[in-house]
Parts: structure tokens; sequence; C-alpha cells
């Protein structure tokens, strides 16, 4: 199998996962970050955990992980420098690249691909680099690196996307092509994206998603899910639904995607905690709250669920207690800043 060391140093053909996002997720992610029982000291940025042993992570007979280089190894050149300003946009989004990120959001990418990119089944940044081109359904054609980074400004982040070329996608790129430094160029890549929960013994629940968010979440991202600040007013632990969140388009609005999320990271620093009942339940009761609308939105709700949300791990344009969903946030909450 080709070597990421046999590759060229270019800095420019290959693409990020959602699986996000996030977001992948497809997207982007990305998405959103379930906190943990007790609320961290200092901030939100996760110590590097082995991945949990659970039904949605792999177990020992797995291939083994990749590991990125640490950070001390970072190239002490020019291209180091590119390679850090890609690392600090990428875990403080809004200070770095506050063009391309929504009005109100209090994401970061580092909020859905933790430690920075590197943990695996959190959608890691290695994994994605070495998994693109690749033809996604989400758009319809083949998708280079940059292009799905893209996404994730779009839809993730709420904002706009970086045209190509843009600085900020060249060091997000760099920052991706020195994690993957050594990886296979595989797309089936161990740890890429997040896990796949299996469907839960129970129909997921509203109610008890509450339960679990209560119990588990709010401490972190607040009672009514608006996330928390640092004390600079940066964003620190981010808003899971609501104008600050990821809009209707990221790849979290996936039940799937949530879900296989919280169950291999949430509570933070806590993965594999919760039950793969627990992971949907709160999946469910997380996405059953507005966001900001999806960009792609044409009018019709019922439409923009037919073209892009017809499926049912989406709940968009569903009715939940009552609320129709993906009426949308607000329209000042939409956009890049100016």
């Amino acid at each position: 199998m080709k070597t990421r060391t046999s590759v060229a140093l270019t800095v420019g053909i290959l693409t990020l996962a959602a699986g996000l996002i996030v977001v992948a997720a497809q997207g982007g992610p990305a998405a959103t970050v379930l906190a943990k029982t007790e609320k961290p000291a200092l901030s939100a940025k996760p110590t590097p955990t082995t991945s949990p042993a659970s039904s949605a992570t792999p177990t020992a007979k797995t291939a083994p992980l990749f590991q990125p280089p640490s950070e001390q190894d970072m190239p002490k050149d020019e291209f180091g420098k590119t390679v850090k300003m890609g690392q600090d946009i990428f875990e403080h989004t809004e200070r770095y690249a506050s063009q391309y990120v929504g009005k109100n959001s209090s994401l970061n990418c580092s909020s859905c691909h933790l430690d920075g990119g590197r943990l695996a089944h959190s959608a890691p940044l290695w994994a994605a680099y070495v998994s693109y081109p690749a033809y996604r359904s989400k758009n319809k054609h083949v998708n280079t690196f940059p292009e799905r980074l893209q996404g994730c400004f779009k839809y993730s982040m709420n904002g706009k996307a970086p045209p190509l070329g843009d600085p900020v996608l060249v060091a997000l790129e760099s920052y991706a092509y020195w994690l993957a430094s050594g990886a296979p160029i595989d797309p089936k890549i161990a740890g890429r994206g997040y896990p796949k929960v299996p469907s839960p013994p129970l129909p997921r629940d509203y109610a008890r998603g509450q339960q679990v968010f209560e119990q588990h979440c709010a401490v972190c991202h607040g009672a009514d899910g608006a996330g928390q600040p640092d004390a600079n007013g940066q964003p620190n632990f981010p808003a899971l639904w609501g104008a600050k969140s990821f809009n209707w388009g990221a790849g979290m609005g996936s039940l799937k995607n949530a879900s296989g999320f919280i169950k291999a990271n949430m509570p933070l620093g806590l993965g594999g905690s919760l039950s793969d009942q627990q992971a949907w339940d709160v999946a469910t009761f997380m996405n059953s709250h507005e966001r900001p609308q999806d960009p792609r939105f044409k009018g019709s709700i019922a439409d923009t669920r037919a073209k892009y949300h017809d499926s049912p791990d989406d709940l968009y344009g569903t009715t939940v207690n009552g609320q129709l969903l993906g009426q949308g946030t607000p329209p000042d909450s939409q956009g890049a800043k100016k």
C-alpha cells in the first residue's frame, strides 16, 4: 500500500471528512461536544485518550490505530509556520478565521474533531486527509480536500466557504498534511470518522435523552444547550442547538453521526461510558431543537427535507413536541461576520 511519505510534498489535493463535523459528519464538521459530569478546570480541550472498548469502538482484534506526529515534531521551517497557523485556526477558529465563521458561532474545528484533530474515532484530520479526493453524495461530485474544508465552514461553522487558495484553507490543509505524515492512503483507515452505534434496544426517545443531557452534558453545555465561553469570551464548550450552534446542513445533524460521536467521545474524557441507548436518546434530544437554517433552503421546509434530509436519522422537517423543525433561528444569526 502506498504511504504518505511516497506522495510528493504538496499542500493541495485532498479533502476533510466529517463523518464530520464534521460533521464530518459528513460534516463537518463540524459539530458538537457533549460534556462530562464534572466541569474541566481550564478548558474544553480534552486529554488524549485511547479509544474506549464498546459496541461502537474497535476491539483488540481490529487494525492498530495510526499515531500522528506530536506537536514537538512540527517542522521549524517556513512550512512549519504554515502548519502552526493551521493548528491555531483549527483550535481557535473564531480568533484566526473569524471572517468565515458564523456571526454567533460558538464552535471551533476542534469542537467536533477532538485533540486538535488527532483523536481517532473523533473524525481525525489525518484520516480525512488520506481519504480524499472522494465522491460525496451530499453534493454529488468528487470533492477535493479543500472543498471538504469549505463545506465545514458553510455548514458546521454556519459561516461561508473561504475561496480556494485562501491562506486559511492552505494553512488547514498544511496542518492536515503534516498530521497524516506516514499514514497509508486509505479511505478505510482505522479510526476515521465516528463509529457506527448499533440500533438501540428501544426506540430512541426525547424524554430519556433529556435525562441523559441533564445528568451528563448540561454542566458544560448549559441547561439551555447554549454552551459556555472561556474567560475571554472565546468558544470553549460549544452550543448544541440554537443560534450559536451548527446549522441544519451540518453532518452532526444526522442522528447516526451524532450518536457515534457521543458514544465514542462523550462525556468529555469519559468516552464509551454511555450505553448505546443513551447515545441515541441524547442525540435525539439534542437534534430535536431548532438551529440555524440549512443554507440550501429555498423557501420550503418540506422541499428541503425531501431533497437533503429524507432519512429517519434526520429530524429536519419533522414535528417534535408540537414544533415543526427546520424553521431556523433569527436571520441575523446566519452567515459569516463582515
